[in-house]
């Protein structure tokens, strides 16, 4: 029997998911705020511990690892990797933004040498993603994205009967923060638009025009990694964010700002599947994350995708993700069935199919700006 538990790092909350691949019983299921860790990151920890008395000794963690580095022990990653991880400036430390709170939780949980804990790969670093693809990007997916991606190619899997080999999709993960999507093709992933990278999302803007990015970074003497939260629909439509999202599904219907805003977010997540479609031709498109939750958000979605497919050909096959977890999203229970395989667990052939025990460089490896900017980003590799 093994025990795995998986944790998602999340905008809104960092779940703990896990379970043992005897009789497939739950043994933690639980959703922390992003807030309380940024305040006390050794929560997380003692999460964890109780877990492990309460049931016996954990034979893999998979934890937070942000922007992600190559697979490896938590005790075995440097300073620098998790600094590259966790990349943000002084200022930005000095503000207390929640990836220091992750930050804090890694090095704790490197200091845990009773928990079996890993750090893991974020897409950037997949070598099953062509380098082409990867050229003058970060985030492709964070760490926790990939872990979406685990669950989704296991369900697939199993639905479908087919090897995890032939399993072929779009996972599209719509949450508080960011919307993702990424492509996989005989079961490997092999290319992104996710985050900050991709089209708007709720909270954040998505990419940037150059132009734009040029002129916010001399508007300003302090470029805050708290920009990249900002500029999106929420901003865009004027919405509270500290309202439920279902509030905002709902003004969408009467207020004419929510309304444009709304149809901004279902047109750019239409848009980040059509940008992959030149890499795969899925079998069905995977729905996740948080927004996905509102039956009136998912049944709109559904109609824009819909939309798309007979304007442009293109068949749709749309499916949720489907999760054992109460509490918990999605990441969190794909982190524990990767760590489960790297346990050597019933789903270590996923974890083979996937290449997961595979990847390389770091978070800028691949970046093409020169020496000026690489000897710049030095300053990011210190904790």
């Amino acid at each position: 029997m093994v025990l795995a538990v998986g944790i998602d790092s999340g905008t809104k909350t960092m779940d703990i998911f896990g379970f043992n691949d005897k009789d497939g019983k739950i043994i933690i299921d639980v959703a922390i705020p992003r807030d309380e860790i940024t305040k006390s990151a050794k929560l997380v920890v003692e999460k964890l511990r109780e877990t492990q008395e309460r049931f016996g000794k954990i034979d893999a963690i998979l934890g937070p690892s942000g922007y992600g580095m190559q697979l490896k022990r938590a005790q075995e990653a440097s300073d620098e990797e998790i600094a590259e991880a966790t990349f943000v400036t002084e200022a930005d430390v000095k503000r207390r933004l929640r990836i220091v709170g992750l930050r804090e939780l890694m090095v704790l949980l490197r200091q845990a040498y009773d928990l079996n804990t890993y750090f893991t790969q974020g897409v950037i670093h997949l070598n099953t993603v062509p380098k082409y693809r990867k050229a003058n990007r970060i985030d492709m997916g964070t760490s926790d994205k990939v872990l979406s991606v685990v669950l989704a190619a296991k369900d697939q899997a199993q639905r479908l009967k087919i090897p995890y080999s032939e399993t072929s999709f779009i996972l599209v993960e719509v949450g508080f923060g960011y919307t993702s999507a990424m492509a996989v093709k005989n079961g490997q992933i092999v290319d992104a638009m996710a985050g900050t990278a991709g089209f708007p999302s709720f909270l954040g803007s998505g990419f940037f025009d150059s132009e734009v990015a040029y002129a916010i970074a001399n508007a300003t003497d302090d470029f805050s990694k708290q920009l990249l939260f900002g500029g999106g629909v929420a901003s865009f439509a004027k919405v509270d964010q500290t309202k439920p999202l279902e509030q905002f599904v709902e003004n969408s219907k009467s207020n004419p700002q929510a309304n444009e805003g709304y149809k901004m977010m279902l047109e750019s997540t239409v848009k980040d599947v059509a940008s992959l479609l030149p890499s795969v031709a899925p079998k069905e498109i995977i729905l996740s994350g948080r927004f996905i939750r509102i039956p009136q958000f998912l049944a709109d979605l559904k109609g824009s995708f819909a939309t798309f497919s007979k304007a442009t050909g293109v068949k749709m096959n749309i499916n949720v993700l489907a999760t054992r977890a109460k509490v918990a999203k999605q990441a969190a229970e794909g982190a524990a069935v990767f760590a489960n395989g790297l346990a050597g667990g019933e789903y270590k052939p996923l974890v083979d199919v996937m290449k997961l025990r595979e990847s390389e460089g770091s978070v800028f490896s691949n970046l093409y700006f020169g020496s000026q900017i690489a000897d710049g980003l030095k300053k990011f590799k210190k904790l």
